[in-house]
């Protein structure tokens, strides 16, 4: 009885690129997968792809997503999207990219580029026209 959430459905030999990225939980809908691989923001084995192209195990993705770059490699093929745990299942991130990734990351965090600009204060608004009064 212990089996019984396990799913009869067996794994696909090739999936379309656009619906692996789709089930594998990198894009939300499989029309910004395709938007994504149509604007060449996604490569397949270092060269670019068309949404349907045949996808297998084995062969290795870049995908940018705004300022994120990730590369990839395909552990497993699904059509089905899932939970996020199943997801992460079918990928595993090259080390050279997580390193690059997690950088980027703190850089950005260090920087202090994390939101909007704030707006100046009471204390800073009378400094700033101070500043423009003098001259």
């Amino acid at each position: 009885m212990g089996a019984m959430n396990q799913s009869p459905i067996p794994a696909p030999a090739t999936t379309r690129v656009d619906v692996w990225l789709w089930a594998a939980r990198f894009f939300k809908t499989r029309s910004l997968a395709k938007q994504a691989i149509d604007g060449g923001r996604i490569d397949v084995n270092d060269a670019g792809c068309k949404p349907a192209r045949t996808l297998h195990a084995g062969d290795r993705l870049k995908i940018s997503r705004g300022d994120e770059r990730m590369e990839v490699e395909v552990l497993a093929l699904s059509d089905r999207r899932g939970p996020a745990s199943a997801a992460q299942l079918l990928y595993r991130e090259t080390e050279p990219s997580r390193i690059a990734r997690e950088a980027a990351r703190e850089l950005h965090r260090l920087t202090g580029a994390s939101g909007p600009p704030k707006r100046p204060d009471k204390q800073a608004r009378r400094d700033l026209r101070r500043l423009k009064h003098e001259h």
